[in-house]
């Protein structure tokens, strides 16, 4: 059994605090309002990106002193500011920061310093509130509690970029659901914002975008609000199709897409609309392109990250819309989509639960039938994963012809596909039934199993011996599979064992045999074999661990007590001379070695 080390109990944040941090807290009751001030400033650079000085400074109090500064009247404009600043970087921190913050009652703190005349310190109060706010701990009805905040809020967009930014980012956080937008709406979002998407910030520009998608959501009163809004002479819906230009940054077109997407579903523009109609239609190859681009960059990103691919997964739709990519029309996007779900069934969980609740293998299957190599091989490679032990698709998958189709792919003449037929079975047969291995074996054929075994591609080689190790496990399907296949399978692995092949090869050939030798009846095509027995003796005594420990195995099996014929077995190894052996390797200095060198010398002791 694998050798689990329990987690180590992590210490807790109380006892990492530091005399520094303490020495921060201190100085923000200092009776000297200059050195609060720099203080406050010390703290600010104390915890930008050190998370664990921030933990420790909300655990000792930091927040409702620094919140107590921020609205004293004596507090000076810049003290206030910086105050607000430390709190938004705190704000940055884990979720349990914001927790604490909200605890505290930061957002009635923040929105009452907006109400100050100072723009710097608005603006730090906004920076912090939109910090705060985007956190998905946060409850968006914070900022809908105190009617008299929207108005205030609109009124703030004049006042300079940073106001414009961080307040639509706010809107956009914060407009979930029907309610949201009609409060938005009543309050003149869409005449406050529409000029902002012709800023020269391309921040601004976004963040209004984005305000735009979430207000006119499934909401036909806002769609057709927004058709007939003029920016500098121009209506919105031309706005949205210019950010749909190709020298647009991807974000910007995903997103002017779907405000003009969903506009189309209110019925505020028509299916057959020029604007719509001659725009996809000249950018089709270019739509492709970008849901290429995306499913690229959500392969990359879940490549190597559990939390990235839950939270790809875990995103609305997105589970559908990658399905949907299997069946594009483009190679491309197609390719990409397949990618995708590559990099996501990395994941156990996953494969567990979203790849069985959307039934992934079966638009897998479609494309496995008939798809250029390029899209076979990651195909394929997904396959693989999909027929691991614990995946709930492998039984489904089998029902649906995929022992035939995936011999068939070990023909191939790309080593790519070879490989991935050959690995896909190889799962297949892990602690499989006996059916499952005689349908193996039939459609492969021991021809193609020997032609596989020859193989020039290490790799193909490699999962070979691999298919063939979980072929031959449990007893009954060991005696079975070798009383059929025996003398062919004997021939392979002495031909293995002979030819100039890597530590790897060898060791993964001995295992099989080792293997063979833990079968009833199928121990004695080993016992009657003298020439396998020698190479058994002469890996006993190799320069490498591993093929020792591997002929070790072999041993083992051949000699155990507990099993007829084992003294038969014992005697003629003995006269072998493996007795002499096994006592030099009791003395190995490798302990693993040593120990079943032992283990076996007392089974000829019993």
């Amino acid at each position: 059994m694998a050798c689990l080390l329990e987690t180590p109990i992590r210490m807790s944040v109380l006892s990492e605090v530091t005399a520094s941090s303490r020495h921060y807290v201190d100085r923000l009751f200092d009776p000297d309002p200059q050195k609060v001030l720099q203080g406050v400033i010390d703290m600010k650079n104390a915890v930008i990106g050190n998370n664990k000085q921030k933990a420790n400074l909300i655990v000792l109090g930091a927040v409702p002193r620094l919140l107590y500064l921020l609205q004293q009247e004596t507090s000076s404009t810049e003290l206030k500011t910086e105050c607000a600043v430390v709190l938004g970087s705190l704000a940055m921190g884990t979720e349990n920061n914001v927790k604490s913050l909200l605890d505290c009652h930061i957002i009635p703190a923040l929105l009452q310093g907006l109400l100050s005349p100072d723009l710097k310190f608005i603006e730090a109060c906004l920076r912090c509130l939109r910090t705060v706010f985007t956190s998905p701990v946060t409850p968006e009805e914070l900022l809908y509690t105190d009617a008299t905040v929207i108005p205030h809020l609109m009124a703030l967009l004049s006042r300079s970029r940073y106001t414009q930014e961080y307040i639509c980012q706010i809107f956009s956080h914060c407009c979930k659901g029907p309610d949201h937008q009609t409060i938005l709406f009543n309050h003149g979002a869409v005449q406050n914002i529409a000029h902002l998407l012709t800023s020269v910030s391309y921040k601004v520009r976004m963040q209004a975008l984005k305000c735009f998608s979430v207000l006119a959501f499934e909401n036909p009163q806002v769609s057709m609000t927004l058709v007939n809004v003029l920016v500098d002479g121009e209506l919105l819906p031309q706005i949205f199709v210019k950010m749909l230009q190709r020298d647009k940054p991807i974000e910007m077109q995903l997103t002017s897409a779907k405000c003009l997407t969903y506009m189309c579903r209110a019925g505020a523009i028509r299916t057959d609309d020029n604007c719509i109609v001659l725009k996809l239609d000249h950018d089709l190859k270019h739509a492709h392109e970008l849901r290429q681009a995306a499913f690229k960059l959500y392969a990359s990103l879940g490549a190597n990250d559990e939390d990235i691919r839950k939270k790809i997964i875990e995103t609305e739709n997105m589970m559908d819309r990658i399905v949907t990519g299997l069946s594009e029309s483009s190679v491309k996007v197609r390719l990409a989509a397949v990618r995708c779900l590559h990099s996501l069934s990395r994941s156990v969980q996953q494969l567990r639960t979203s790849f069985q609740d959307h039934a992934v293998w079966k638009p897998l299957m479609k494309v496995l039938q008939n798809a250029p190599d390029e899209i076979l091989v990651v195909a394929s490679s997904m396959l693989c994963n999909l027929l691991l032990e614990f995946s709930p698709s492998k039984e489904p998958i089998l029902e649906s012809g995929a022992v035939e189709l995936l011999c068939g792919l070990t023909q191939s003449e790309n080593p790519a596909l070879r490989v991935n037929g050959i690995w896909a079975l190889m799962n297949m047969a892990f602690q499989a039934e006996q059916k499952i291995k005689a349908d193996i074996l039939r459609s492969l054929s021991t021809e193609q199993l020997f032609r596989l075994l020859s193989d020039s591609d290490l790799n193909v080689l490699m999962k070979t011996l691999g298919l063939l190790r979980n072929l031959l496990s449990t007893r009954p399907h060991i005696d079975k599979i070798m009383s059929t296949h025996g003398k062919q399978i004997m021939q392979a692995v002495t031909l293995i064992l002979e030819g100039e092949h890597n530590i790897e090869v060898k060791e993964q050939t001995l295992c099989i045999l080792a293997n063979i030798a833990d079968g009833t009846t199928a121990k004695e095509l080993i016992m009657t074999n003298d020439d396998i027995l020698q190479k058994i003796k002469y890996y006993m005594g190799h320069s490498h661990i591993k093929l020792q420990l591997a002929a070790m195995f072999c041993i083992s099996n051949l000699i155990w007590n507990e099993e007829e014929g084992s003294q038969e077995r014992q005697d003629k190894l003995r006269e072998m001379g493996i007795v002499d052996i096994l006592h030099k390797l009791s003395q190995s200095p490798d302990s693993n070695l040593c120990d079943k060198a032992k283990t076996a010398l007392q089974q000829y002791l019993a």
